[in-house]
């Protein structure tokens, strides 16, 4: 338990800290990952492009009729140790923002204010419109698609709703990366969670915290290419190291 233990100290002794969660963090609430061979989600359906949906009225269809026909693992997910870790850090106030690639919405229903929670891939709970911003319930839609077998544009302005998640060859969210690096540049430890750092520009945060000075931690079951730049790299289950070192029985 010494790596635990020294993790603990680590957190203890800073002030200021940044958690960064990846689909590992929610696994043990029964989410599956999206790149594991056989079981992630990518392995088994092509995704859909961003501009496809923007060009194809069938493509956008079809987008909503694998959302609404897809098994509800994400809406039947509660958070689980893990989050509730991330949410005492919070609570106490020795961790400043959670910076999360996941859209699961699990870090809002651990008790953490939306404030504090930084969601670079979006979420996937909602949806909106992409020209002026209307935001829409899946519920809403899942009805209306079941009624007509579509989504019909937004009722404001006409444009196309889509999930609040960010899709392949969709640009970031501006906003929320700006806040992602402004949190990066204050923290003075910087804890990786469940992320298998591959993708970027979200895996470059680790590195901007280790050049401003912050310690590195990392917590992972697999390696990822920056455990050699890492403090503390601990590969073990995220839900039981968590409750350890912040002391939740």
């Amino acid at each position: 338990m010494e790596d635990l233990d020294r993790f603990a100290q680590m957190l203890e002794d800073a002030q200021r800290v940044v958690l960064f969660t990846g689909a590992g963090i929610s696994t043990e609430s029964g989410i599956p990952d999206f790149r594991s061979p056989g079981t992630g989600l990518w392995t088994k359906i092509k995704p859909i492009e961003f501009q496809d949906f923007l060009d194809s009225e069938d493509v956008r269809q079809e987008s909503w009729s694998r959302r609404f026909s897809a098994e509800r693992t994400i809406e039947n997910a509660v958070p689980n140790k893990g989050h509730e870790a991330c949410a005492r850090l919070i609570e106490s106030g020795k961790a400043t923002a959670v910076i999360t690639q996941n859209i699961d919405n699990l870090h809002l229903e651990s008790g953490i204010p939306a404030d504090q929670i930084i969601e670079l891939h979006g979420n996937s709970t909602y949806a909106k419109c992409l020209q002026c911003e209307m935001r829409y319930e899946m519920a809403d839609l899942e009805s209306q698609f079941e009624a007509t077998g579509r989504v019909a544009p937004c009722s404001a302005c006409g444009g196309i709703i889509k999930s609040a998640t960010i899709s392949f060859g969709q640009a970031m969210p501006v906003e929320e990366v700006r806040r992602a690096e402004a949190v990066t540049l204050e923290c003075d430890l910087f804890v990786v969670i469940g992320s298998s750092l591959v993708v970027f520009p979200a895996a470059d945060l680790p590195v901007l915290g280790k050049q401003v000075g912050a310690g590195l931690v990392i917590v992972n079951r697999e390696p990822t290419p920056l455990d050699e730049i890492a403090d503390l790299v601990l590969h073990r289950e995220i839900g039981p190291s968590m409750s350890y070192v912040v002391g939740i029985n």
